[in-house]
């Protein structure tokens, strides 16, 4: 086992961490969600009264036609959104934490091109596959995307700095979106990929919310129980090994644990990236650098902010919806660009 000088020792059991504010935000954060989804039902195309609302969630009849749509259409919506954006925010944490690269995220590094190139090859050569197995092969592309970008970020003399992680990951995500419009247009199924590359939740369903479900809160109680693993990673290797952490087994169970989020959100949601590049940030700068803080914290409001998001692209342009990805790049792009500054020196 290394050795480890007192002062890392010191360092590790002075993380500094908010617990208040990490309760607030929670406490807090909940209520918004629950205010943002109650409005987000209220809103959409057909203009439905609030009590209407209310007695279709609670006392649902399935011949009211007003009914029918808060049930099978805006409540999926909602609650799907909610979902995609705690699985974006908690794989982005755990990415950041493992890599300590401020600037990891699902969408920069090649794993949301990597799902839908696997997923343009479903609906090119296996059309009419169950929702289930289009999971599966989006946990498979994203695994691939995610092994080039590694891969040959590793490759420079240096080793892999932040910055040629993001590099390879623009790189490889290109490529690999290529491809897939290659594929689209050959085989005539541009259309069924248009809507996924804009990025949308308004074709969830309670089925595929059924199929999401177990495997995202597996991903994240597992992301839970590696949080203090992954604290000790932020912090260096070198401490991590000292204090006696399984740094390979953990960096195994972590990328597992992200497959699954950013498979199973990108599967639903289509493209949408900054999620996981802005929420961490934003949590690690309220709460502090402790990630069992930061993993909770990241998933209250990685869904409020795609909830938010969602209904603003109902609202920016009525009856016409603008693509959620659309509406988080707004706020992700700067955000990206201050960052990658930051990191200038890292080339």
């Amino acid at each position: 086992m290394s050795s480890i000088h007192p002062s890392e020792i010191q360092q590790t059991e002075n993380i500094r961490t908010r617990p208040l504010v990490a309760s607030f935000i929670l406490f807090g954060g909940v209520i918004a969600l629950l205010l943002g989804i109650a409005v987000s039902v209220s809103f959409g195309a057909a203009d439905i009264a609030f009590t209407t609302v209310w007695e279709a969630v609670f006392q649902f009849n399935p011949d009211l036609t007003n009914h029918q749509i808060i049930q099978e259409l805006r409540l999926p919506r909602v609650l799907g959104g909610a979902m995609v954006g705690a699985c974006f925010a908690v794989a982005g944490s755990i990415m950041q934490g493992m890599t300590r690269n401020p600037l990891a995220d699902s969408g920069l590094l090649g794993l949301n091109a990597g799902a839908g190139f696997m997923l343009a090859l479903c609906f090119a050569f296996f059309p009419g596959l169950p929702y289930m197995s289009l999971i599966l092969f989006a946990f498979l592309g994203a695994a691939l995307g995610a092994g080039l970008v590694f891969g040959i970020g590793s490759l420079a003399r240096g080793g892999l700095t932040p910055v040629r992680l993001v590099l390879a990951g623009a790189a490889v995500s290109a490529l690999l979106v290529a491809l897939s419009e290659g594929i689209a247009l050959h085989f005539r199924i541009g259309q069924d990929l248009a809507f996924w590359y804009a990025g949308g939740v308004a074709g969830t369903r309670w089925s595929h919310l059924e199929i999401m479900f177990p495997w995202i809160a597996a991903a994240l109680i597992g992301a839970l129980i590696i949080s203090r693993s992954i604290t000790l990673l932020s912090l260096g290797e070198e401490i991590a090994v000292g204090l006696g952490q399984r740094t390979k087994l953990i960096k195994l169970v972590g990328m597992i644990i992200v497959l699954i989020l950013a498979g199973a959100a990108v599967s639903v949601v289509g493209a949408v990236s900054f999620v996981g590049l802005i929420i961490p940030h934003l949590t690690r700068y309220l709460v502090g650098v402790d990630y069992r803080l930061i993993i909770p914290c990241s998933a209250v409001l990685g869904s409020l902010l795609v909830v938010l998001s969602d209904l603003g692209a109902r609202m920016i342009n009525p009856p016409y919806e603008t693509p959620i990805g659309a509406i988080i790049s707004l706020i992700g792009v700067p955000f990206f660009l201050y960052l990658a500054r930051k990191e200038r020196r890292g080339l």
